[in-house]
């Protein structure tokens, strides 16, 4: 009997490109995270992933070899990347344009606003750079702010998750929509001089418009256990799909809700 036929390949009808560069401090999570975005394309059919821990790809000139460049991409995402990233002035404009003229995606995965400070553009993209853990990793109590984005809206109202939240700095509400922040009624602020947000004002997630393009950044999935996490998983799963214009979700800022009552 001749053999059966190879099962069909599933159709992608996206490609992005995951970067996991660390130059600074190294998470043991990177691996993890860039699997689960690897794992979630395969899964769904949605996308196609390729995988890097350089940052070659980050350019729009032709490098021959069968080396694809972001013509090709539809999304980026950073993978916990630390410190200053190999990248060139054309790099930098070119990994820009890709998001902000071309209307590409881009997604931040926790340390990814713990990288590029030289580079005050990348932090006006992401919307911030990482000031300090003041909590370090801690069971953090989280409100959800906008429960019609697709990536919280399977969150509750209030929740909490074991995990590293960052203080973001050069960050304002102004500038992003709010997904989810730390419940700053639940916190402990006594012996945390590194605590310089004098509003107690944590954001966890959000999501914002660079130019033409979707951007979309939690500090959440500093853990490996955090990408055995279902909860953890669809929010980036949902935030990827977002941020290729699969979904819609609002990108407009709000004021900080009031304090729940407890």
């Amino acid at each position: 009997m001749p053999p059966p036929p190879p099962h069909e390949k599933k159709i992608y009808l996206k490609h992005v490109l995951v970067i996991g560069q660390t130059k600074g401090f190294e998470h043991n999570s990177v691996s993890a995270a860039m699997a689960a975005v690897y794992d979630m394309g395969h899964e769904s059919g949605l996308w196609d992933t390729m995988l890097r821990t350089d940052t070659e790809l980050l350019t729009k000139k032709d490098l021959q070899r069968n080396t694809k460049n972001l013509n090709y991409f539809d999304a980026v995402v950073f993978a916990s990347t630390t410190g200053e990233q190999d990248l060139d002035a054309s790099q930098k404009q070119d990994f820009l344009s890709f998001i902000k003229e071309d209307g590409k995606g881009f997604v931040g995965i926790h340390a990814a606003l713990d990288t590029n400070f030289t580079w005050p553009e990348y932090g006006e993209m992401i919307g911030g750079y990482f000031d300090q853990h003041p909590w370090m990793t801690f069971n953090a109590p989280i409100i959800n702010e906008d429960q019609e984005f697709p990536a919280v809206r399977h969150f509750p109202k209030a929740f909490v998750k074991y995990d590293e939240i960052y203080q973001p700095k050069d960050w304002s509400r102004s500038n992003v929509n709010v997904l989810l922040s730390l419940d700053s009624s639940k916190l402990n602020y006594e012996n945390k001089p590194n605590i310089h947000r004098t509003d107690h004002d944590f954001a966890v997630a959000w999501s914002k418009m660079y130019g033409k393009g979707r951007v979309f950044y939690s500090t959440l999935g500093h853990t490996e256990e955090a990408w055995d996490d279902p909860d953890i998983r669809k929010m980036y799963f949902e935030a990827i799909k977002w941020s290729l214009g699969m979904t819609e979700g609002s990108t407009t800022s709000h004021g900080r809700p009031a304090a729940p009552s407890h």
